[in-house]
């Protein structure tokens, strides 16, 4: 059995540090301490995943909060940042149930602002969050979101100045770019062919294997959970069958695919 706590940065203790970092490097090439401590630090928060017979920490994800100026009102982004979950553990929701509860909290605090999850993806099931998950969201390939689009635009240069390819709409980081180990998050040919949402996501980031990544975004305030986000919480706290499989990339260990 598995438990997930939510721990301030500041709070967190030194040899939980390490061993985030342990499960980090085991996933992604390009991971070095200094770097890993480096983006931990500009974050709020961090969601431990621990095993319950001994307190381990087997999985990770780490939260930023900030506010944006958007169409003249502040708003509220929820930035999901390195997340991963040891591969024994894929498919559990207890990482999943704690999100979508930290979500409804942040959007509590101002119940008549807008807010939004803000998340970057190098893997196509994290993109599949939103197109399966939130009726507002960007990109999408249904419906054009220009006023998302815009505060997409906003957060990449705020947190990654200068990284934004904004003729294609990817953050590229270069060739040490951390990047998924070889086949964690790799797209099967016969998703390519039955999913339109996978096979959006591979024609957008082509360069994901690369470390390439899709920014989104997705509006996540009381009026969202009003149409979606409480049958979503339902959905991430549901037991999962046992023959179901996800993978670690970005979020999307996180929360219900």
């Amino acid at each position: 059995m598995l438990r997930t706590q939510y721990v301030r940065i500041q709070h967190l203790r030194i040899f939980e540090i390490l061993r985030m970092h342990q499960i980090f490097e085991r996933y992604y090439d390009h991971g070095p301490i200094d770097a890993f401590l480096n983006d931990l630090h500009k974050k709020d928060g961090v969601f431990l995943v621990r095993r319950e017979r001994d307190d381990e920490i087997v999985g990770f994800s780490t939260l930023g909060i900030y506010h944006f100026e958007h169409e003249g009102r502040q708003v509220k982004g929820l930035f999901s940042g390195d997340t991963i979950i040891e591969k024994e553990y894929w498919g559990t929701r207890t990482l999943q149930g704690a999100f979508a509860r930290k979500l409804l909290v942040e959007a509590l605090k101002r119940p008549f602002s807008k807010q939004y999850w803000l998340l970057i993806s190098k893997g196509y099931k994290t993109y599949l969050l939103l197109t399966r998950n939130f009726p507002i969201f960007y990109p999408n390939r249904r419906v054009e979101h220009p006023g998302l689009k815009e505060l997409v635009t906003s957060y990449c240069e705020r947190l990654y100045p200068g990284k934004l390819d904004a003729k294609r709409m990817v953050l590229d980081f270069g060739p040490q770019a951390n990047c998924l180990k070889d086949s964690v998050a790799d797209i099967p040919p016969e998703l390519l062919m039955r999913d339109a949402d996978i096979a959006h996501f591979a024609a957008l980031n082509p360069g994901w294997v690369d470390g390439q990544e899709l920014p989104c975004i997705a509006q996540a305030d009381l009026f969202t959970f009003a149409k979606a986000i409480v049958p979503f919480i339902r959905k991430a706290l549901r037991p999962r069958p046992a023959q179901a499989i996800t993978t670690p990339d970005s979020a999307a260990s996180a929360l219900p695919d």
